[in-house]
C-alpha cells in the first residue's frame, strides 16, 4: 500500500482540497442565489453554465497542458478557479455568475483531467483498481466534506466563499512542490457518439439520462430542500447524506453489475431512484424523513453513469476506448447542461418538489428504454467485460479509462519534451 500510494500522495492531498472546496460551492451557490431572491430558472441557468464550462475545459485542457505541462497547467487553472470563486460574493448579480459558473466549469474540468491523467499514467495493470477506489474514495470524502461545511455559516455571509477559495488555492502546493515526474501521454479529445449508439446504446443513452437528472439535482437539490422548508444548513445535512450514500453505492452496486447483465443492474437502479424521487416530490414528510430518504435516493442514482458507461466499455472496440470516453462524456455533459434549465423551469410553475417529479420522469422514461433494449439484444458474455469504469463514479464523469493510455492511439498526443520540475534551472 505504502509503495502504491507514496509516488501519487502529493496528487491526492491536491485532489482533497481542492474537491472540498468544489463541494462547498456546488452547494453554495444556489443556496446564496436562492436567498438572494432570484429565479428558479436563473438558479437552473448558472447551473447549465456550469456544465458549459466543464465541457469546453475537458476540451481545451489537453492543448493548454501540450503548451505548458501538468503543473504550470495546473497553477493556472487553480488560479482562475480560486479568483472565479472570491469574486462571487463581490458581484451578486445574474450576468456575472453566469460567467463565473462557466470559469468554475472549465477550471474544475481541466484540474480533474490533469489529476486524473497523471494517476492514469502512474497506474499499472497490477495497482489500477486500488489506485481508482482510493481515487473515489478521497473524491467523495471531500465532497461530503464540503457540502457539510456549508452548515457552518450563513450563505449571505463572505466566510464560505472565503473558506471554498482557500481550499481550492491551497490544492495547487502539493503539486507545485512535488519533485515526481510529469506525465507525457495526453488524451485528446475526439466525439464520435454514433459509433457508441450503434455498439451500445443504452450506454450512451444511459449516460445523457443520468446528465438530464443527476445534472439538474446537483445543481438544484439544495434549493429544492429549501423550498420544502428547510434551512440551508439542512439542505446542506440533506445534500451530504446524499453524497455519502452514493460512495458507498459504488462497490455492492459495481460487483453486481460484474456478475450480472449491466443493463438489468441499471434497470434497477433507475426503479429505485424513480420510487424515492416520487416519495420526495409527493409524500409530506419532515426533515428528519428527507435525511432518511436521502440514503436509499443517493445509492440510487449516484452509480447510474458508471454502470451505463461500464457496458458501453463491454460493447466498444478494446481500440477505442479514449473515443468512446470522450463520447459518453459528451452526452453527459449535454445532458447536464439541459437538465436543470428544464427542471428550474418547471420549480419555478410548480414549486420545489417539481425538481423530484422531474427526475422521477427522466428514471420512468430511461427504465423504459432500458427494459426494451434487455428484450431486444442478449447480455454479453462474461468473459467480455471490462473492470468496472471506477473513475466514472464521479460526479460529473471522469478521464479516467478502464486500461493504460497507449502512446500509439490516434487519440493520445505526446508533447515533443515533457518539462521535468527543476529541469529549467538546470537548462540555464
Amino acid at each position: 500500500m505504502y509503495t502504491t500510494l507514496r509516488p501519487i500522495f502529493s496528487l491526492l492531498l491536491g485532489l482533497f482540497f481542492l474537491i472540498v472546496g468544489h463541494g462547498l460551492q456546488l452547494t453554495l451557490v444556489p443556496l446564496r442565489a436562492e436567498a438572494e431572491g432570484w429565479s428558479s430558472f436563473q438558479i437552473g441557468a448558472i447551473g447549465s453554465a456550469y456544465y458549459v464550462g466543464f465541457l469546453i475545459g475537458c476540451i481545451a485542457t489537453p492543448y493548454l497542458i501540450l503548451r505548458a505541462g501538468h503543473i504550470r497547467a495546473f497553477m493556472a487553472l487553480a488560479a482562475g478557479l480560486a479568483a472565479a470563486m472570491v469574486a462571487h460574493p463581490l458581484w451578486v448579480a445574474f450576468g456575472p455568475w453566469l460567467v463565473l459558473r462557466l470559469i468554475i466549469g472549465a477550471s474544475l474540468a481541466g484540474l480533474y483531467m490533469i489529476i486524473e491523467s497523471w494517476l492514469n499514467d502512474r497506474a499499472s495493470n497490477q495497482n489500477r483498481g486500488l489506485i481508482m477506489s482510493i481515487y473515489i474514495m478521497v473524491n467523495y470524502a471531500a465532497l461530503a466534506l464540503g457540502q457539510f461545511l456549508v452548515t457552518q455559516a450563513s450563505p449571505m455571509t463572505f466566510t464560505l466563499f472565503a473558506v471554498a477559495t482557500f481550499a481550492m488555492a491551497i490544492a495547487s502546493i502539493p503539486l507545485a512542490l512535488t519533485r515526481q515526474q510529469q506525465p507525457a501521454p495526453v488524451a485528446l479529445v475526439r466525439f464520435r457518439p454514433q459509433a457508441v449508439y450503434r455498439a451500445a446504446p443504452v450506454g450512451l443513452v444511459g449516460v445523457f439520462g443520468s446528465g438530464l437528472a443527476n445534472g439538474a439535482y446537483w445543481s438544484l437539490g439544495a434549493v429544492a430542500a429549501v423550498g420544502h422548508g428547510m434551512s440551508s444548513s439542512q439542505a446542506a445535512v440533506f445534500l451530504t447524506i446524499a453524497t455519502l450514500a452514493g460512495t458507498f453505492a459504488q462497490w455492492p452496486v459495481g460487483r453486481a453489475s460484474d456478475r450480472m447483465d449491466r443493463r438489468f443492474v441499471l434497470a434497477v437502479l433507475l426503479g429505485m431512484a424513480t420510487f424515492f424521487a416520487l416519495i420526495l416530490a409527493f409524500v409530506p414528510l419532515t426533515t428528519l424523513g428527507w435525511y432518511i430518504i436521502a440514503v436509499p435516493y443517493g445509492f440510487a442514482i449516484a452509480p447510474i453513469y458508471s454502470i451505463a458507461a461500464a457496458h458501453a466499455y463491454d460493447r466498444v472496440a478494446k481500440g477505442t476506448m479514449v473515443e468512446t470516453a470522450a463520447s459518453l462524456f459528451l452526452a453527459s455533459a449535454l445532458g447536464s447542461i439541459v437538465g436543470p434549465l428544464v427542471a428550474s423551469t418547471m420549480m419555478g410553475h410548480f414549486g420545489g418538489a417539481a425538481l423530484f417529479q422531474y427526475t422521477a420522469v427522466i428514471y420512468v422514461v430511461l427504465g423504459a428504454y432500458v427494459f426494451v433494449r434487455l428484450r431486444q439484444r442478449p447480455p454479453e458474455q462474461p468473459e467480455m467485460k471490462t473492470e468496472i469504469r471506477r473513475g466514472a463514479a464521479v460526479p460529473g464523469g471522469s478521464t479516467i479509462g478502464p486500461e493504460p493510455l497507449d502512446p500509439n492511439d490516434p487519440n493520445v498526443a505526446t508533447p515533443s519534451a515533457s518539462v521535468e520540475p527543476g529541469a529549467e534551472g538546470k537548462a540555464a
